[in-house]
């Protein structure tokens, strides 16, 4: 919707250019996705049930009968990016539909923008349709068959051909005091396991070569159900993160897992790393090393000893890449706080590190937190944060020179072709850069021999055979 190149963009905003457009024969609908990657799936799950309805995307606000936007909410920077996109878009099209987490404060949309034509929250699918077909009234029954117009198997996907994200739960069970997510999305809500598997089997038999799955808490799949066992073809699995990654890795994709917290029972998927069921990542959201933050914070597990598990993980597999993401700068974080963080990170050595400034969230509980960190100080120590982890990147990268690794190419340009290796998730860790290489193309696995690095990237060579 945008002249911004949505692959780029990591809050991924989406202008959907790769919808199935036939402008004038159909209504046609554009689409702003704004979020998350478990927004992300809600904006595909949206756009297959409007495609299904007979409509077609727009790859413009000018060619489109109505605009929708799925917002976040999550932090005041994502419903300031929100505003401002719906704002975008009733400047160009004037006909807009708003969903999404922002959409549980429809009263706050429409302070700022009165001419919205309807505000619906998270996963209210239905709801959003259901505004489309009022205002956009859908082709007759005579000009439309949804079993004859050309909706693919695995729905319509906002990412690229090779890999997708699978959300495999809605809400959480936690109540960290920094997050609203649960007043937005609602506890745990676990989907059945055949649901989860059947549709992890069309992505890969639609081209998907990488599985990203995704939730608010992976690792407490199946615990709201109490492990229900569910059906994929003809046999029992149990609705447990261990029993559907083990099921998963059947299909013959990189499986990748994300935002799992480090429970002991995540122990159990580590073996199936190191035999190469799934891939060897985690991404484990820590937010901090210190007792008395991880106390104010109410996270969940902090309790155990998690350079232990660390270190065990890694005896039993060595490749394992580890991701996670912090916050500073949180209220009663004292330097003391902060140096424990530091050291903590050193004992670590995690791979891939995201690091946000702690900012106040409307409703949240930490925002009655004593003693606030001044901006200036929550500043000053996200730079030696990330000062601290970009040595530790560059030296854990460096030991990759001289490897051969498999690269899932991800895109073709004119310097070359560019992918991730099994370590690094799209948009949010490090790239391999094959300069030069044409003969391979986007969704193709190639062994990579490493010949450089630097902070957060590799390149390299393509291996072949003499």
């Amino acid at each position: 919707m945008s002249d911004q190149n949505p692959a780029a963009d990591k809050s991924h905003k989406s202008d959907t250019k790769q919808g199935l457009s036939n402008p004038g024969a159909s209504p046609t609908v554009g689409f702003v996705s704004l979020g998350c990657p478990k927004a992300l799936v809600d904006s595909e799950r949206i756009l297959t049930q409007l495609k299904l309805d007979g409509y077609q995307v727009s790859p413009s606000y000018n060619g489109a009968d109505v605009v929708v936007v799925n917002t976040c909410g999550f932090i005041d920077s994502a419903k300031q990016e929100s505003l401002d996109a719906i704002g975008e878009a009733i400047a160009e099209n004037g006909r807009v539909i708003v969903t999404g987490c922002m959409g549980k404060d429809e009263s706050a949309i429409k302070a700022v923008h009165p001419s919205v034509l309807a505000v619906s929250g998270p996963q209210q699918y239905e709801e959003v349709v259901t505004a489309v077909h009022t205002y956009v009234p859908p082709p007759a029954k005579d000009q439309h068959n949804p079993f004859v117009d050309l909706v693919p198997p695995q729905g319509i996907k906002l990412t690229p051909r090779h890999y997708a994200y699978l959300k495999i739960s809605e809400g959480c069970n936690h109540r960290c005091t920094f997050c609203i997510i649960p007043s937005l999305r609602g506890d745990l809500a676990s989907r059945p396991v055949g649901q989860v598997l059947d549709e992890a089997e069309r992505l890969v038999k639609s081209g998907v070569k990488e599985l990203l799955v995704v939730s608010q808490d992976t690792s407490a799949y199946g615990v709201d159900i109490k492990y229900r066992t569910g059906f994929w073809q003809g046999r029992p699995v149990k609705s447990r993160m261990h029993e559907m990654c083990d099921a998963m890795s059947e299909l013959g994709a990189w499986v990748r897992l994300h935002y799992v917290y480090p429970y002991p029972h995540v122990d159990h998927t580590i073996p199936l790393m190191a035999e190469g069921k799934i891939l060897p990542y985690l991404d484990i959201p820590f937010q901090h090393a210190s007792p008395s933050v991880l106390k104010n914070m109410k996270r969940p597990a902090h309790q155990e000893k998690t350079l232990d598990r660390i270190h065990r993980w890694r005896e039993i597999c060595p490749d394992i890449t580890l991701r996670s993401t912090f916050i500073v700068g949180f209220p009663g974080e004292t330097e003391d706080d902060f140096n424990m963080l530091l050291d903590w990170l050193d004992e670590a050595q995690l791979d891939r590190v995201g690091c946000f400034k702690y900012s106040p969230v409307e409703g949240a509980k930490a925002n009655d937190i004593a003693n606030p960190v001044p901006e200036e100080v929550q500043q000053e120590r996200w730079e030696r944060f990330m000062e601290k982890q970009q040595g530790i990147s560059t030296a854990k990268l460096a030991q990759k020179v001289g490897k051969r690794m498999p690269v899932l190419i991800d895109e073709v340009d004119a310097e070359g072709a560019i992918g991730r290796t099994k370590g690094d998730a799209p948009e949010i860790d490090g790239l391999v850069y094959l300069n030069g290489e044409f003969n391979v193309k986007a969704g193709d696995i190639v062994d990579v021999d490493i010949t450089h690095s630097d902070e957060y990237d590799l390149w390299g060579d393509v291996h072949r055979i003499q």
